[in-house]
């Protein structure tokens, strides 16, 4: 099967920068009509210091657009935020995704240091295309079976908690994946005091805190939960994965992944609810080719499942869901396998 969509992802080297510096990227031609752009990074900012990531596109026919927020950071809030009301005749700004209005030949990234001791780990772009309505399904790779230790976090039993944050956590999808991937690598926050005690997984309720999107009022923003998991020493990224044999080679190697699905009950059997948009981890792969995974949304706590290979696909990959969103989260000397670009 060939690629289902086309995706670059481009990774930045940002020197520290004194308080008020600006970084700007060269420009950076994504190889084919990008359709979408999503920055994520990881960084570590001391008390009242910052970071915002900008994006300017260039089109197809040479233009530069203006430069887009798509984000202002910090490990604990103040800010933490995605920035609204951006549109214009060249795109705008969906919480952590710039949707361009014409297509994109280039981009620049800029990232701006606000506050003393920021340092930016890391930092991607990833470029993609739309994908198309109805992706092709991938073969199993034969190699049997194969599923990852990590740890389960069911988000309903964090109902009420911290209301603050997007509602408390029957909401938390996004922390409880992020926190499920922490637990597998051993990097779970030290004190977890400060979050209240009472809960099963306090490490949720952590998460939660630190990915909170202030404007979106929730906790899934992509890039955040990424910068979340960095200050605990995991590089990570947010990228488009073309079928579930790229998500296969990252999990061969070791690696859990944090997945964007959206589906109705009855197209993903096993699952037992519906969702406009929910963080699951895909934890291996059965003999016959299936996904496991550690689904945080179920209905009934039981967090391990079996999804079937095609219809995950589906509801993963098509253009009215994610369109195959990832993020990839690992220590610095887990080494990924080889990749088409997208990682």
């Amino acid at each position: 099967m060939g690629p289902v969509l086309n995706v670059a992802l481009t990774r930045f080297t940002v020197p520290p920068p004194a308080p008020g510096d600006c970084w700007t990227s060269d420009d950076q031609p994504t190889g084919f009509p990008a359709a979408q752009l999503v920055p994520s990074w990881t960084a570590r900012t001391p008390p009242g210091s910052w970071i915002e990531v900008e994006l300017q596109a260039v089109t197809a026919d040479g233009r530069r657009t203006r430069w887009y927020v798509m984000g202002r950071w910090s490990e604990r809030g103040g800010p933490r935020t995605s920035v609204a009301g951006q549109g214009d005749e060249d795109g705008d700004v969906a919480v952590d995704t710039f949707v361009a209005r014409r297509p994109v030949a280039a981009y620049r990234v800029r990232v701006r240091a606000c506050g003393p001791g920021v340092r930016v780990g890391g930092l991607a772009v990833m470029a993609s295309a739309q994908p198309p309505p109805h992706p092709e399904g991938s073969p199993p790779s034969g190699l049997g079976p194969v599923e990852l230790a990590v740890p389960e976090h069911w988000q309903h039993a964090h109902a009420g908690h911290h209301p603050e944050y997007d509602g408390g956590g029957a909401n938390w999808c996004g922390p409880a994946a992020t926190a499920m991937v922490l637990g597998f690598w051993g990097r779970e926050p030290g004190d977890l005091g400060e979050v209240g005690g009472g809960c099963p997984h306090p490490a949720v309720d952590h998460a939660a805190r630190g990915t909170y999107d202030s404007s979106y009022l929730g906790t899934g923003n992509w890039p955040f939960n990424v910068a979340y998991a960095g200050t605990f020493g995991l590089r990570g990224f947010v990228t488009r994965l073309r079928s579930a044999a790229e998500l296969e080679r990252l999990v061969r190697s070791g690696i859990p992944v944090v997945v964007s699905v959206s589906f109705k009950e009855r197209e993903l059997p096993g699952a037992g609810y519906s969702t406009s948009g929910n963080l699951i981890v895909v934890t291996g792969f059965t003999a016959e080719g299936d996904v496991r995974v550690n689904d945080p949304a179920v209905p009934d706590g039981r967090v391990r499942r079996v999804y079937p290979r095609a219809a995950f696909e589906h509801v993963w990959l098509r253009s009215s869901g994610s369109g195959g969103i990832a993020y990839v989260l690992h220590p610095p000397e887990v080494s990924l396998p080889e990749s088409d670009g997208n990682w």
